[in-house]
């Protein structure tokens, strides 16, 4: 199952829940359109993949409390052993990075649609929110080793649902009849305040500073993700091969060359001007044509082929979990397989989009995970700023009628980027569109198409 959002001002989240299933296949394809000018001589593949992607895979329970429960045995077991397990700072973790996940695409998506019903979306968070932070302060543990980690945690959480709530009191827009929400996600962000005061988690001097605040609470999120991200270690493919092709594609063009001018050597004759301006324009030919002769043959080569590989690496016992290769190409609409065609629903005018296709193949190793996870998550960000120098910023007046009067409306200019998501694993195969709406300032509306 994939979802999408909007992750910030240009970056586009894309998660999905690996399960069980030891290989899996994924292709995104990004359809932009022709007036963008987008291609291969403005933005390199290599570019697009090194600055619009950026992807992770942590570890995912299926079930919200095992991390929990799991870390409630690990806590017991610590008690009969001389050294704390790994095992309890990952199922905190874990439970920690699961809530922080789910509160941020919750509020996310209040924002983005203010659903109707404000005040049940709003309750039902509150309470996720309220029954997450209650139990897990339920197992705070008191063995010096493990209420160290307890207390980074909880520290985070306080602040950062704190952040959540007044987040939404100052964004949403609320009607006479709602004030009494508004105050109600303000007197629990001055609760989380009030409970990390009384347990002394910061210093004045840190509470004083909005920014050593920040500072600190980033270096308390990654400590929560830590444990549970696996670390991706790779390198580029066909190095090797690329040194061939630039050896056989010099061999073969200096071969030419050398001919020529032997050939030109015996028409002219002796040295002379003539031959030695003859020579300068065969050296000169081979200087413009060597470089282009070798990144065609180079391109036709890779085309369609893994270009990236890597290894999935757990970062609490440093075993290899899983592996992956990933490549990323241009393509044509006529290049496209039917049932991407057919998801796209593209009509005439539309085929003049480019079409960027990332792909890539994993399989994960369940049985080298650490005991009692068998399940990953897979989150991938597309950072679409880098297309943000070919958007227009301008606007263009559209008039209405309304009554017996004309008004005019000034709109800006928005494009409509179309992404395609193809999930192939087993015998299963689920391919699904979004579209997104892209100004200059960034993404103005996500949206599943159907």
């Amino acid at each position: 199952m994939v979802t999408v959002d909007s992750n910030d001002s240009f970056s586009l989240r894309i998660v999905r829940n690996l399960g069980d299933y030891p290989e899996h296949k994924l292709d995104i394809f990004l359809f932009v359109p022709g007036e963008l000018g987008l291609s291969v001589d403005v933005v390199t593949e290599r570019a697009l993949y090194h600055q619009a992607f950026h992807i992770n895979r942590t570890y995912h329970s299926q079930v919200q409390l095992e991390p929990l429960v799991r870390s409630r045995l690990v806590q017991r077991l610590a008690k009969q052993q001389e050294r704390p397990t790994p095992e309890y700072r990952l199922s905190l973790s874990l439970y920690a990075y699961q809530y922080v996940n789910a509160i941020e695409q919750e509020v996310g998506r209040v924002l983005r649609e203010r659903p109707e019903n404000l005040r049940e979306s709003l309750a039902e968070l509150l309470d996720l929110s309220a029954t997450i932070m209650r139990r897990l302060r339920r197992t705070a543990p008191k063995e010096d080793a493990l209420r160290r980690y307890y207390t980074n945690v909880d520290n985070y959480l306080s602040w950062f649902s704190e952040q959540q709530f007044l987040r939404l009191a100052a964004e949403l827009e609320f009607a006479d009849d709602e004030q009494d929400i508004r105050e109600l996600l303000l007197r629990i962000a001055r609760r989380e305040a009030k409970y990390r005061n009384e347990n002394e988690y910061n210093s004045e001097r840190v509470q004083a500073d909005s920014t050593r605040m920040s500072n600190k609470m980033r270096l308390l999120r990654r400590l929560i993700e830590f444990p549970v991200t696996l670390r991706r270690v790779g390198h580029e493919l066909g190095n090797i091969e690329e040194r061939f092709v630039k050896a056989g594609v010099a061999a073969v063009v200096m071969t030419a060359v050398s001919y020529a001018v032997l050939r030109a050597r015996d028409t002219l004759g002796d040295v002379t001007a003539v031959f030695i301006a003859a020579v300068a324009l065969l050296y000169a030919v081979r200087e413009v044509f060597k470089d282009d002769i070798r990144q065609k043959l180079w391109l036709w080569l890779r085309k369609g082929r893994p270009k990236w590989r890597h290894e999935f690496v757990d970062p609490n016992n440093e075993n290899v979990v899983g592996k992956s290769v990933e490549w990323i190409d241009y393509k044509t609409f006529e290049d496209l397989a039917d049932e991407v065609k057919k998801a796209r629903r593209a009509s005439t005018p539309q085929r003049g989009e480019t079409v960027l296709h990332y792909s890539s193949w994993s399989k994960m190793l369940p049985s080298r995970f650490l005991s009692g996870y068998a399940t990953t998550r897979e989150t991938i960000v597309l950072d679409l700023e880098v297309l943000a120098p070919l958007l227009e910023q301008s606007t263009h007046p559209i008039y209405r009628q309304e009554k017996n009067e004309v008004v005019r409306d000034i709109v800006e200019k928005r494009s409509v980027l179309n992404v395609v998501i193809r999930e192939r694993w087993a015998d299963k195969d689920d391919i699904q569109r979004w579209k997104i709406v892209l100004n200059r300032n960034g993404i103005v509306e996500t949206e599943a198409a159907s």
